[in-house]
């Protein structure tokens, strides 16, 4: 008896159909990127201060006339001491603020950019030999010039079921 259900017991694993799904997926991707020119700039205006103490002023300091396409122009002050042998202390400030707007130059592909008194400026990338490809799983990247980058990514993935 054990060797007939030993035996009918083989007969129906042989008889039965084997499952087994098995799924392969392959994703790649390059990212090749060149950054492009930017320039920030803030205008600066122009500012006079002045102060002291036991002084007299003979002549005010003055801000130029403003004029289209200039800069404002500064006039210093003269001053004289109010009381011979006393301490005194004068001060005078001036920061001459943008005139017409100059230019900086980059050096690839792009005009000119704006710089104001207060400018960043970041030159374009330069593609050169950046460059990439795939194939059968393997990434190849190529360096390019300043401001470039290169990503490559080959994700594997196997299921068994």
């Amino acid at each position: 008896m054990t060797r007939t259900l030993l035996v009918l017991g083989i007969t129906l694993a042989a008889a039965l159909p084997a499952k087994a799904d098995i799924t392969h997926k392959i994703q790649s991707s390059i990212q090749l990127q060149v950054d492009g020119a930017a320039s920030q700039a803030s205008r600066i205006g122009s500012t006079l201060s002045v102060s002291g103490s036991n002084v007299t002023l003979d002549t005010a300091p003055a801000l130029g006339t403003l004029t289209a396409g200039s800069a404002v122009g500064y006039t210093p002050g003269a001053f004289s001491v109010t009381t011979a042998g006393d301490a005194f202390s004068y001060s005078e400030s001036f920061i001459e603020g943008d005139n017409t707007p100059s230019a900086t130059t980059v050096s690839s592909g792009v005009a000119d950019l704006p710089m104001l008194g207060n400018t960043t400026t970041t030159s374009g990338g330069v593609a050169g030999n950046l460059a990439g490809s795939i194939s059968s799983g393997s990434i190849s990247l190529t360096a390019g010039g300043a401001g470039t980058t290169a990503t490559g990514q080959v994700v594997t993935e196997i299921t068994v079921d």
